[in-house]
């Protein structure tokens, strides 16, 4: 059986459908493909599930005949939009998806009524390839680096389970945490904290916060690593803090603890850090309870109301609680 899984965008989605390419492969004895964007084929090159890897070509046509000489038996597609349903109109294959609830979104989004399903959007991949009897194995996440991976801690004065991650990054304005949070958080710490992002805005506020710190023992790596770079860094690291971001998601695939700060999304959408076996408390999900949260299903480039509160009114002091509580961290 030849399956072809397509998801194209971005590192917490990607990283989301781990537990189904695991599944899939293990329980059908299947050959699974993975269809991405060029830019993210790294975070699914070295899944030892995946046989192969192809990426989205700028001619969708280009793509498809690609795909066709591959003769899948089945796709399961974990993006669902134009472009998928184009790949799976002209693709001689059986295929399945998920619901994304977008008119439960919306009414959420717009007028605040919450019919939204009580499940991560995990969950809601396996009901959608139900047919297949591939059932959720309860394993949560994977992230894999490559065999020949090498990371030297040392190198940044930091010990593997002594420090803090804390992730700067986000796509949009919104689901970024304002750098007068940030630094209130680093100064109360008095821990070995790392700050990582990318980007020229990250890598900006990365700098005031490293120049108007009083935490001696904070390290600026934003914009200097590569994804699986950082992915290391939260791999060996004691917490991460972060907001609703895809090093969120690389935290929960590595089971660590997370203190994840939500700004205008909000986890009923179904993307907050998953731990199906959770028999401790790994992730406290920080959120203020806001008339006018959630405003996007996605993030904005600004606040629609211009106070930014869902970020700027955080209790730091509860977060800081919870690293600080973090047992072996001098």
């Amino acid at each position: 059986m030849k399956i072809l899984i397509i998801r194209f965008s971005s590192i917490g989605d990607i990283v989301i459908t781990s537990p189904i390419v695991r599944c899939v492969r293990e329980q059908l004895n299947a050959e699974v493909h993975f269809l991405t964007k060029e830019k993210f084929q790294g975070l699914v090159d070295d899944n030892p599930f995946i046989s192969k890897v192809h990426t989205l070509q700028n001619n969708l046509d280009e793509t498809i005949a690609l795909l066709k000489n591959e003769n899948y038996d089945t796709i399961i597609d974990l993006h669902k939009n134009l472009r998928t349903a184009k790949i799976k109109k002209a693709m001689n294959a059986t295929w399945y998806s998920f619901n994304k609830v977008n008119i439960q979104k919306w009414l959420f989004v717009n007028f605040k009524i919450n019919f939204l399903p009580q499940e991560h959007l995990v969950d809601r991949y396996f009901k959608g390839i139900s047919a297949l009897n591939v059932i959720n194995d309860k394993q949560g996440l994977d992230y894999f680096l490559p065999p020949e991976f090498s990371f030297d801690l040392s190198s940044h004065n930091l010990t593997k389970g002594k420090y803090i991650v804390l992730s700067i990054g986000g796509t949009y304005t919104t689901k970024r945490i304002p750098n007068d949070i940030l630094l209130a958080l680093i100064n109360r710490l008095n821990k070995p904290v790392v700050v990582i992002g990318g980007g020229e805005e990250d890598s900006k506020n990365a700098t005031y916060l490293e120049q108007h710190s009083s935490n001696k023992s904070l390290t600026n790596l934003c914009n200097k690593l590569s994804i699986n770079e950082s992915a290391y860094l939260i791999q060996n690291a004691a917490k991460v803090v972060s907001g609703d971001t895809g090093m969120m998601h690389i935290a929960a695939a590595y089971n660590k603890p997370i203190e994840s700060i939500w700004g205008n999304t909000h986890p009923l959408f179904g993307m907050y850090p998953y731990f199906p076996k959770k028999t401790e408390n790994l992730s406290n999900m920080h959120q203020v309870d806001l008339k006018c949260r959630p405003c996007s299903k996605l993030g904005s480039s600004s606040c629609p109301r211009g106070h930014f509160n869902c970020m700027k009114l955080h209790n730091v002091e509860e977060i800081v609680k919870n690293c600080n509580s973090i047992e072996g961290i001098q």
